[in-house]
């Protein structure tokens, strides 16, 4: 299914109000445009794929926060995003009983989906650099390469870092302290 722009713009609490979190996960808004997109099986493959990955690597010592799959995270009054992955560190993940909106992650990755990569690389960017975000990997499934963007700290205005990884490179974060992910795992077809 194709990303669906609705023309009727919304606020924050008007999207939260017509499109529950557990009713339809594939749905987003953006600048006050509500987005639905259903992803295809290249994009859920390399988003389990890199899920699973940060799992094992949160999971092999205590205190490595947590990673989870899309959660509505409300960024301002024309923007609740549902970010493909989030990773939050310890001190700040939700507990099992906190109810959405969630809080902004550490980490948010986005997997590009024909249909709405051009939010993920314009508008999506600027808004998650915007509210503190600390790093954004966008996953470019066409060139099998991954943009990073990162802050050195969390109170740094912008993010003053910008890679963009292929080939044989890794993906590895300072978040993530001994996570490493080689892109041709990530991309294996």
């Amino acid at each position: 299914m194709a990303g669906m722009a609705v023309a009727q713009r919304m606020t924050a609490e008007q999207f939260k109000a017509a499109f529950p979190e557990d009713t339809h996960p594939h749905v987003q808004l953006i600048a006050g445009e509500v987005v639905v997109n259903q992803p295809g099986f290249l994009h859920q493959q390399i988003a389990t794929r890199l899920l699973v990955a940060l799992n094992i690597w949160t999971d092999a010592e205590p205190g490595r926060g947590v990673a989870v799959m899309p959660l509505n995270i409300v960024l301002d009054d024309e923007n609740v995003y549902a970010p493909d992955i989030l990773w939050y560190p310890k001190a700040r993940a939700p507990s099992h009983d906190d109810r959405p909106p969630y809080p902004v992650p550490d980490l948010a990755v986005e997997v590009r989906s024909p249909s709405t990569w051009r939010y993920d690389v314009g508008v999506k960017r600027q808004v998650y650099e915007d509210h503190g975000l600390r790093e954004l990997w966008l996953v470019d499934t066409d060139a099998g390469s991954v943009l990073v963007f990162r802050r050195p700290e969390p109170a740094a205005a912008r993010f003053d870092v910008s890679l963009e990884l292929e080939g044989g490179e890794a993906l590895a974060s300072p978040l993530l302290p001994g996570f490493a992910l080689e892109l041709a795992e990530l991309f294996a077809r």
